[in-house]
């Protein structure tokens, strides 16, 4: 029986796939391919190259100072981050490979197609291509050339990506969905000073990017964006403000998604109190993600899911 995981977008809270993976391990469960969208393929990919433990040690010591630093604020015309530091970031733990063909693991990732809006699967070529092209939220990260068109998040079309697995020869699917839970608390502002100081730097480097931008175009004084941010009610940041409405959508389809194309085991974290940008909390997302799997597992006959003595 070829058993696939499946892992589904959700920022932060993707940390909560290592927690999964330690589990299925746990309890004796083989993966014979894994397929990812979002931060679901990028914990794949570094999964796939056999390097699970090393993301967990990264995760459990990055702190928020770490994450603003992952977000390269650029000014180009389709997006905010361009993402090369996360390309580093998932480039060294790769084990010196460049190519899908090249992992342990089958892997493959899910991105859209900003032409079509096709969903476009990933499965050959470019390893940290197809990651970056996989995360890329609208608006928040540039696209991906591809061919000849763009891609960018394939939680846009298919958040917890059951299909492919299917598609690429699972019999049985192990599927993550990150979106339960989220609704109502993923744009609260941050509670700690420190964060809060540190978004506020990293949007005002947004900012002066944006009026050195207008200057250059000889626009009008009057058109400088004010980066005054002493209003009375602190306001989610415009990373907050992206990727929660991306991810408002993407909880959506992902319950239409999976009436459709139900999985055989589907393990659902309730992460609602971690928010989107929080990946320095770790250690919170990946418990949650342990032990959601470990009361899914518990609660089905060992007949019923594929146990093997050998641990991948």
């Amino acid at each position: 029986m070829r058993t696939a995981l499946v892992l589904g977008g959700g920022a932060a809270r993707g940390w909560a796939h290592i927690g999964v993976i330690a589990a299925l391990k746990e309890a004796n469960i083989a993966i014979h391919q894994v397929v990812g969208t979002s931060i679901g393929a990028l914990v794949g990919a570094i999964y796939a190259a056999g390097s699970i433990e090393d993301l967990r040690s990264r995760a459990l010591e990055m702190d928020w100072k770490q994450v603003i630093a992952y977000l390269d604020i650029v000014f180009p015309r389709s997006g905010l981050i361009d993402g090369s530091k996360i390309n580093g970031f998932v480039r060294q733990m790769l084990n010196n490979r460049d190519r899908i063909e090249d992992l342990p693991l089958p892997f493959t990732a899910v991105a859209t197609d900003l032409s079509s809006g096709g969903e476009v699967i990933l499965d050959s070529g470019d390893i940290l291509q197809a990651v970056r092209a996989s995360i890329a939220i609208p608006g928040m990260f540039t696209p991906v050339p591809y061919n000849e068109s763009y891609l960018v998040d394939g939680g846009l079309v298919n958040p917890v990506p059951v299909s492919a697995a299917r598609l690429a020869g699972a019999d049985y699917v192990i599927a993550v969905d990150l979106h339960q839970d989220i609704t109502s608390r993923t744009v609260k502002p941050p509670s700690d000073p420190q964060k809060e100081h540190l978004l506020a730097a990293s949007t005002s480097r947004l900012v002066e990017a944006l009026n050195r931008r207008l200057a250059m175009l000889g626009l009008n004084h009057s058109l400088q964006i004010s980066g005054n941010h002493n209003q009375k009610k602190t306001l989610p940041s415009i990373y907050e403000v992206l990727v929660a409405s991306i991810n408002i959508v993407e909880k959506h389809i992902t319950e239409a998604r999976l009436v459709v194309d139900p999985p055989n085991l589907l393990i659902q974290p309730r992460l609602g109190h971690i928010r989107l940008l929080d990946f320095d909390r770790a250690e919170e997302a990946i418990t949650v993600g342990f032990e959601t799997t470990m009361k899914a597992l518990k609660g089905l006959d060992p007949k019923d899911y594929p146990v093997t003595t050998e641990n991948s």
